[in-house]
């Protein structure tokens, strides 16, 4: 696995504390131990090595023992956000001038702070849909104890099609566009596309996310922007090497298209229809709603009315105007959801905005959490390290008062932040 000229940059950051030597009991007044299952009362998880041995009833410890006192906190596994951008914070026209005037190596720093605020956010896992790979040299520093930040499962950069969502040479004029790299995120054949995949899994994805439809940001629209034979080359291409497959889409044909595939998961799927809410439940393809990409696009219009370029904000104003109705169709029908938020479109530490917008369309909190704990772990291929306080799991661990069963918008104070064994907010 290559991650070139990043790494470096990513390097310099800080370091990361390491594990407790010795066992820790967490003394847990309430026990969201497994999302969707009752509510524990008084409860001890004992924490060795970053990793849960035991998860017992009451408030046990050894004497002498290292004991974090929660017990009046509502304790839950660590959140897990399906659908971040670590990279940028910034949308429209700042970012686009951030990106021809920053330098490179200013992304890798830009997406440690932004990791740093998902992680205290409450966020331990992330899974990072497409930059070009200062995430895949975070994600690495990370693995190695070098700096402190969420677990990343990273998709390198994402794939499209030439004049597609993710064909960074939209916008900018001829000229410029000249003197540019030809991209090596686009295909355009199937040919093509399991090439793609494949370069994308050397440079070391672990998910490989590609866009059937255009995009709201990019001002290329709903409209289809993949052949049947690309998405699947690209699909089959990535199953093949074991790697999970989301995919950006927001109109109905290219979601099909992205199900029909054989996708993971659907990205934004702005425009569900009964077709598709069939087809997803037929094949367990979940639905990752990314609400809050609305919560970014009113916050940046505030600040200022020509954050966006004119035909961008057509779509905005669209996307605005529409977002839940999906949500709302989907889940009391039974396709399985998983949370994410598209931070870095909404902001950075602000992910716990998405529980209060999936709760108002349609969701109960305890679902919502699930969403975020249980699904998004399945969702990652993770469901044996992540997404509940069991035995032999990660010690990823968080804490708030109150009960988010009752309020979900509890879950956006977080007071408590175990990652892989190690405080890095809280007691």
């Amino acid at each position: 696995m290559r991650v070139g000229r990043w790494l470096g940059a990513a390097l310099a950051i800080g370091v990361a504390v390491p594990a407790a030597a010795a066992p820790t009991y967490i003394h847990a007044g309430r026990l969201i131990a497994v999302p969707g299952q009752p509510v524990r009362g008084p409860s001890t998880i004992e924490v060795d090595n970053g990793r849960i041995v035991s998860v017992r009833d009451g408030f046990v410890a050894p004497a002498g023992a290292a004991v974090v006192d929660l017990r009046d906190r509502t304790v839950l596994p660590g959140l897990i956000d399906s659908h971040v951008h670590l990279a940028s914070d910034r949308g429209g026209e700042a970012g686009l001038i951030a990106m021809m005037r920053e330098e490179p190596q200013m992304n890798a720093l830009e997406a440690q702070h932004n990791g740093m605020k998902t992680l205290r956010a409450g966020f331990t896992t992330v899974r990072n849909l497409g930059d070009e790979g200062a995430t895949l040299a975070l994600r690495e520093a990370i693995k190695r104890g070098w700096v402190q930040g969420p677990r990343i499962i990273d998709a390198a950069s994402s794939i499209s099609t030439t004049g597609g969502h993710m064909d960074g040479r939209g916008g900018l004029n001829d000229d410029l566009v000249a003197h540019l790299p030809d991209p090596e995120n686009l295909c355009d054949s199937a040919e093509s596309c399991r090439r793609t995949v494949r370069r994308q899994i050397d440079r070391g994805a672990d998910v490989i996310k590609f866009a059937t439809t255009g995009g709201v940001n990019s001002g290329t629209g709903l409209s289809t922007r993949m052949i049947d034979e690309e998405a699947k080359a690209l699909v089959d291409t990535a199953h093949a090497y074991g790697r999970k497959v989301a995919v950006h889409a927001h109109g109905a044909d290219g979601i099909k298209m992205a199900v029909r595939a054989g996708a993971d998961s659907i990205e934004h799927g702005t425009v569900i229809d009964d077709e598709i809410v069939r087809l997803m439940k037929q094949r367990g393809t979940f639905y990752v709603p990314t609400l809050s990409t609305v919560n970014g696009y009113l916050e940046r219009l505030a600040a200022n009315p020509g954050a966006y370029a004119p035909d961008v904000k057509k779509q905005i104003d669209w996307r605005i105007g529409i977002t839940g109705q999906s949500l709302r169709k989907a889940y009391p029908a039974g396709v399985r959801i998983a949370f994410g938020t598209d931070a870095g479109v909404s902001k950075h530490g602000r992910n716990a905005d998405e529980f209060e917008l999936m709760v108002k369309y349609g969701m109960p909190p305890v679902a919502a959490i699930k969403a975020a704990t249980v699904n998004a772990a399945d969702l990652l291929g993770l469901t044996s390290e992540i997404g509940t306080i069991e035995a032999g799991k990660s010690a990823d661990v968080i804490a708030i008062n109150g009960d988010p069963l009752q309020d979900v918008r509890l879950l956006k104070q977080v007071g408590f932040v175990m990652v892989r064994g190690e405080v890095v907010k809280g007691p």
